[in-house]
């Protein structure tokens, strides 16, 4: 649908007479086209609120002036040296000395200006807007456009107070209201079904107060399909007239193309049994979570106990004797509380309807022919991670088995887990869309152009988090992720929600959409995420961040590198020698050098503080003897520029060393670890780093397949890399280890090196486990939950707790670096009197001596006396003071 000549604006920029014509009709049955050629002018001034605008850099000299021209068809030209055209008007502006708001201190020092009272801006606000630098006689000496969302939020601060955006149907009418202040005019494009033409163009009517636009209809719409047709001006196309879905659809037809009208509490919406279901208990504390994240097609594709048109699809987890959901109820009773979920609401990657599976060659474990067969459909298979979101409150159609299914089935899904006795998590996704601008998957920017995404000082989106970033920081982009987030909780009963990268949101937004999740629930709804501090955004400099170092105090969790990177060696993202060369303390760091090896034995020694870091949950007030014996808090101990405490409760720390993101734990050991470690120690280390986990402080955070030594062929970014590289075995024979280089494009490396360093290591038939290896690791991975499970000390629920309880014996100038010991003081809690637990990463025996231990009576826990761990059940002894912990064992002792 190209856009069209629109109806002549009367009296200035007024709003265009409501009225729908045939050509209206027309074009809601249009598709929504590739966007033509932008003509991008910069916008490096900015809206303050609704009568103060600022620019930066712009120094007036006498005689000159500034400004505002506006036109309604969106034709200003304003050429250097010559007179402004193409416009209706221009309003004179005056200087300023109104105070810069706070929320825009990263705006850059300039003249401040002002437009007189009674001038209406929010009448100026639906043209063309530029600023201009004029000299005395009118001609140009330089323009820009203007960042709006200062003067939207201020002016339409009513609109955060509504309540029923989207469609509500009901018997006696059906209510429509989308916010979109700056069109001139909107109408509701209504179809009678997913596949018809649309049968009506309705006019929609004008809120000022908050920019809303509203239609009601009489009778209950249910199941027919809309869209709106928003006649607006965005700073790239001039004015356009864009077809665009819902942001606020909780129901979409296939492919997204059209928002349908549902009502999620009717019973066609509900599985049976489903207002009556029973949910897992409420989470007493935070720390009590063990999460397991996974990917809905991951879980079920490769799963030859599934029906095949389940496989891959939210009805999987309906399938209770799968091979998957008996591995999952298996974890269930071992302890494992979550299940997190990949994104599932509606994403933009994946064909709804005729997605393609490669043909993958029966290659050589080396060869470069699965990966260039997997990447040839890429943009057209059945595969992707979904961190491209296009719709906000409706599941992914792709993991139905009929997109207009895809909520009955989702909730299918959410019984099935509860009955499992597993609560459900969501990977939350508000800090990007999957487009902007006249994109034909954007929609936010085609409502509102310029508003819901985060701009650069010249106008451009921000791209910081891979894709087109949004401004939750602008109060109606803070409404839909709260407004959503709610959603989920109220109508899908998730449990609790994971956001990817959540340093680029505000604090202030993500408390408040606590409290609403909260309210929504009636119980305490965990929240925990992605706090990495980067981008246009880092260390707060365009708001108080929810980032690692901000967010102490308030609850919510944010994941921990710190004994991720020491326990993995390296950093997420390194590449060539250094994924071999830098060691962590799992595999191999001075203790067991590989071949390119170059650390120091102070480099261990620093590793084990951190790891001892991670243990007592990263809490800024916990005092450590260092390696160096000088004792400190451990936000006085340095990880790189910032401090290795940072939490204010241990449930505001993720422990983890494994997700999604980059290689699998498996992968990164076959880099770091010696060629020639044994198949059977790679199955210890991995349990190494799960007992890191699982023994430390705060909230316990692992990957789907941890537990099975999963591989992703050495992937380090399999977000697209299809099944093939994604793959799970619930039947335990492989890990999938050795199924070709994994994709050329994040994984070959300068000059093919990191490809040269896999291939080495793809073609070593002995590094894959066997089934009796994989069986090994899955064994002790449910005994390591069960003691975290029967352990409350393992996860005490306060700061004040840990300090007082946690010790770590061993530690100091004269430690052990490959030995750590954790010791926590029981008394008064019930259960045990005390606990220690010991790592011994090194391979061989060790022993630590603790004289003061000598007259109590420590016994291995009674999980390990009758565990799977052979090497541990016969060998941790204590003796007269004396722990001896086997080969990279963990080994558990009680005070009874």
């Amino acid at each position: 649908m190209p856009p069209r000549p629109l109806l002549p604006v009367l009296l200035g920029l007024a709003l265009t007479a409501n009225v729908a014509f045939g050509a209206d009709l027309d074009d809601c049955n249009a598709e929504v086209p590739a966007p033509a050629a932008a003509v991008r002018p910069a916008a490096e001034a900015y809206w303050l609120d609704g009568r103060h605008l600022q620019w930066p850099g712009l120094k007036l000299q006498p005689g000159e002036r500034v400004r505002l021209h506006h036109a309604a068809a969106a034709g200003l030209r304003a050429l250097p040296g010559e007179q402004v055209t193409g416009g209706d008007g221009a309003v004179a502006l005056q200087p300023s000395a109104a105070p810069l708001p706070a929320r825009l201190r990263f705006i850059g020092e300039g003249a401040r200006l002002a437009v007189a009272e009674g001038v209406p801006v929010a009448t100026l606000l639906r043209g063309q807007l530029l600023l201009v630098h004029e000299a005395a006689d009118g001609r140009v000496i330089a323009s820009t456009g203007v960042q709006i969302a200062g003067a939207l939020d201020d002016l339409y601060a009513a609109a955060e107070r509504v309540g029923d955006l989207g469609a509500h149907p009901a018997r006696a009418g059906t209510r429509f209201a989308v916010w979109a202040p700056t069109a001139s005019r909107v109408l509701l494009c209504r179809h009678a079904g997913g596949d018809a033409p649309a049968v009506a163009a309705e006019a929609m009517h004008f809120d000022a107060a908050t920019g809303v636009w509203r239609a009601e209809l009489k009778g209950d719409l249910s199941g027919q399909a809309y869209r709106y047709l928003v006649d607006v001006v965005t700073p790239t196309h001039g004015r356009v007239r864009n077809l665009v879905t819902d942001p606020y659809a909780v129901m979409l037809t296939t492919d997204s193309r059209l928002s349908v009208v549902a009502d999620l509490a009717s019973p066609a919406l509900k599985p049976r049994g489903w207002d009556a279901a029973p949910r897992p208990p409420r989470m007493k504390s935070a720390t009590d979570q063990v999460i397991y994240e996974l990917h809905v097609r991951d879980f079920s594709i490769s799963d030859a106990s599934v029906r095949p048109d389940w496989r891959g699809k939210y009805l999987a987890f309906t399938e209770t004797g799968s091979l998957g959901m008996r591995h999952l109820k298996a974890l269930a009773r071992a302890g494992l509380t979550d299940v997190h979920l990949l994104p599932v609401f509606d994403l933009a990657s994946v064909p709804e309807r005729g997605c393609k599976t490669p043909t993958v060659p029966d290659a050589p474990a080396d060869s470069e022919a699965q990966q260039a067969a997997v990447m040839a459909l890429a943009a057209e298979d059945c595969f992707n991670w979904g961190y491209d979101p296009w719709h906000f409150n409706t599941p992914e159609g792709s993991y139905a088995t009929d997109p207009l299914q895809r909520v009955v089935e989702f909730r299918q899904m959410v019984m099935a887990l509860h009955r499992a006795g597993l609560r459900v998590g969501m990977d939350m996704v508000y800090n990007h869309m999957a487009a902007a601008g006249q994109a034909r998957k954007s929609v936010l920017d085609r409502l509102v152009p310029g508003y819901y995404h985060r701009l650069d000082a010249r106008g451009e989106v921000e791209r910081s988090t891979c894709c087109d970033n949004t401004a939750t920081e602008h109060r109606m982009m803070a409404k839909l992720m709260i407004d959503s987030a709610a959603l989920w909780v109220r109508e899908y009963r998730i449990d609790s929600m994971r956001f990817d990268l959540m340093g680029h949101q505000p604090r202030e937004a993500m408390e408040r959409l606590q409290a609403r999740v909260d309210a929504e629930a009636g119980r305490p709804v965990q929240l925990l995420g992605e706090g990495w501090n980067f981008g246009e955004v880092a260390h707060g400099a365009r708001f108080l961040q929810a980032s690692q170092l901000s967010l102490n105090g308030s609850g919510i969790a944010s994941f921990s590198d710190r004994a991720r990177d020491a326990a993995r060696g390296g950093s997420a993202g390194e590449g060539g020698d250094d994924s071999v060369r830098r060691q962590g303390w799992l595999n191999g760091l001075v203790y067991a050098p590989n071949a390119l090896a170059a650390a120091r034995a102070e480099d261990l020694l620093a590793a084990a503080d951190m790891i001892r870091v991670g243990l007592a949950g990263s809490l800024r007030g916990f005092e450590l003897t260092t390696w160096r014996g000088e004792r400190k808090r451990l936000d006085a101990i340095p990880y790189g520029d910032q401090p290795a405490g940072f939490v204010s409760e241990p449930g505001e720390v993720v422990n983890y060393v494994e997700n999604h993101d980059n290689q699998t734990l498996f992968d990164v050991n076959v880099l770091k670890l010696p060629l020639g470690t044994s198949r059977e120690d790679r199955a210890r280390v991995q349990m190494l780093g799960a007992a890191l986990v699982a023994f430390s402080q705060g909230v316990a955070y692992f990957h789907a397949g941890q537990d099975l030594l999963r591989s992703k062929s050495m992937d380090r970014n399999s977000y697209d890399s299809g099944d093939w590289f994604n793959r799970l075995d619930w039947s335990y024979q492989t890990n999938h280890f050795g199924t070709g280089l994994p994709p050329r494009q994040d994984n070959q490396g300068r000059d093919g090196r990191d490809w040269a360093l896999a291939r080495e290591r793809l073609a070593d038939p002995s590094i894959a486990p066997g089934p009796a290896e994989i069986a090994w690791a899955r064994d002790v991975f449910r005994d390591l939950l069960r003691i975290r499970a029967g352990t409350p000390l393992l996860r005490l629920p306060s700061a004040a707790e840990i300090r007082k309880r946690v010790s770590f014996p061993g530690s100091g100038a004269a430690q052990n670096p490959v030995l750590i010991a954790t010791r926590i003081d029981g008394r008064g809690l019930g259960g045990f009197r005390a606990l220690l637990t010991f790592i011994n990463v090194a391979p061989t025996a060790q022993a630590l001596a603790l004289p003061d231990e000598a007259g109590a009576r420590w016994v291995l826990h009674p999980v390990q006396r009758q565990g799977a761990d052979a090497r541990v059940r016969d060998g941790a002894r204590f003796e007269a003071g004396r722990f001896e912990v086997p080969a990279r064992s963990a080994a558990v002792f009680v005070l009874e």
